[in-house]
C-alpha cells in the first residue's frame, strides 16, 4: 500500500509545485485532477491538459515524477456520465476519453470518475440507461490498458432535495457497477454519513477495490435531529450544505483509520490510499490546505507499512 494525495485541493498550483510539496512531506503518489478547468464546483483542478496532451507533455511529466520520486496513481475526472442533458453528457464522455488517452500515454493504470445520475429518473431507470451507455467507456479504457474506477460519493448536491446524484453510493449498487467492468475507488467518508459501516464493505469487494481515498467526516447528531437524514431544505447558495455533517481530514473525524487500514491489508489491498482534502476548517488559504495535508499524513503514515530498504 502507498500513501498518496489528490491534487484537486490546490487548484491554483501547478503540478510541479504540488509534486515538490508532496515529495517533501513524504507522500508517495499523486492522484492528479484533470478537469478541463476550474470553477464548476469546489475541488476541481486542471493539473494536466488532457484534451491537448502531447508526447512532449508526457516527457515533461515523466521528468517531474523522476525528479521527485513520485508516481501517478490515477487521473481524476469526477463528473456525471448519465447527465440528463445529452449535450452535457457527451462533453463529459469526450473529456473522459481524453483522460483515458493521457493515462495510456503516461502508463497510469486508472482514471477515476462517477457513474452520475439523470436526476429526472429513478435509480432503476438510470441503471437501465447505464447498461446501455457505460460499457462503451469501459471498453474504450480497456483497449488502452486503462481501467475506469468509480468513487462511491453520494453527490447529494446534484439533486435538488439532497438525494443521491451518483448511483454508486452503496454496496447494493456496487455489484451492478463492478459487473459493468468498473473498479472501485473506495471512500469511507460517504458510507459513514449514509449509515453504512465502511469497514464491513471492504472484504466483500476486496477484488474490486483497486484504489482508495482517505477522507474523514464529522457528524452533528443534534442537527440531524432537526433537519433529518436528507439535510436542510433551505441550503441557500450551497447545494452541498446538508447541515448535520462536514468533511474532515483523516484524524479529525469519526472514521476509524487503524481499523480501515488494517482491513484493507487483510483484503490484500496493495494500491494507493489517496488523501482527498475537502476539510473546510483546513481550507480557504494555501497555508491551511497544506497544514491539512500534513495532518492527514501524520495520521496515516504510521499505519502504512514501509518497504524495507534494498540490500
Amino acid at each position: 500500500m502507498k500513501l498518496g494525495m489528490l491534487t484537486a485541493c490546490l487548484p491554483a498550483w501547478p503540478l510541479d509545485r504540488i509534486a515538490e510539496f508532496a515529495a517533501g512531506q513524504g507522500y508517495e503518489r499523486l492522484e492528479v485532477g484533470v478537469w478541463p478547468g476550474t470553477g464548476g464546483r469546489d475541488f476541481e483542478a486542471a493539473h494536466l491538459p488532457v484534451a491537448t496532451f502531447t508526447d512532449e507533455d508526457a516527457a515533461t511529466t515523466r521528468d517531474l515524477l523522476e525528479r521527485t520520486g513520485l508516481e501517478i496513481s490515477a487521473l481524476a475526472y469526477y463528473e456525471n456520465n448519465l447527465h440528463h442533458d445529452l449535450a452535457r453528457r457527451e462533453e463529459v464522455r469526450t473529456h473522459l476519453r481524453h483522460a483515458i488517452d493521457t493515462a495510456q500515454l503516461l502508463g497510469v493504470p486508472y482514471v477515476g470518475t462517477f457513474i452520475g445520475r439523470d436526476t429526472t429518473k429513478s435509480v432503476r431507470e438510470n441503471m437501465a440507461e447505464g447498461d446501455r451507455v457505460l460499457p462503451e467507456l469501459v471498453d474504450y479504457a480497456g483497449e488502452r490498458g486503462v481501467r475506469l474506477i468509480i468513487e462511491n460519493c453520494v453527490m447529494e448536491g446534484w439533486h435538488p432535495d439532497g438525494y443521491p446524484g451518483n448511483i454508486a453510493y452503496s454496496p447494493e449498487l456496487w455489484g451492478w457497477v463492478t459487473g459493468l467492468g468498473f473498479g472501485l475507488n473506495w471512500d469511507p467518508s460517504h458510507l459513514t454519513w449514509i449509515g453504512i459501516d465502511p469497514v464491513e464493505t471492504i472484504l466483500p469487494f476486496a477484488e474490486h477495490i483497486v484504489h482508495a481515498q482517505a477522507k474523514d467526516l464529522e457528524l452533528f447528531p443534534a442537527k440531524r435531529n432537526e433537519y433529518g437524514f436528507f439535510g436542510k431544505v433551505d441550503k441557500g447558495d450551497d447545494p452541498w450544505d446538508m447541515g448535520w455533517w462536514r468533511f474532515r481530514v483523516p484524524g479529525r473525524g469519526v472514521v476509524d483509520w487503524p481499523h480501515v487500514v488494517d482491513r484493507l491489508y487483510e483484503a490484500g489491498f496493495d494500491g494507493t490510499l489517496s488523501v482527498e482534502h475537502e476539510d473546510p476548517l483546513w481550507g480557504g488559504t494555501d497555508e491551511k490546505v497544506l497544514e491539512g495535508l500534513r495532518i492527514a499524513h501524520r495520521t496515516l503514515r504510521p499505519l502504512i507499512a514501509q518497504e524495507p530498504p534494498s540490500m
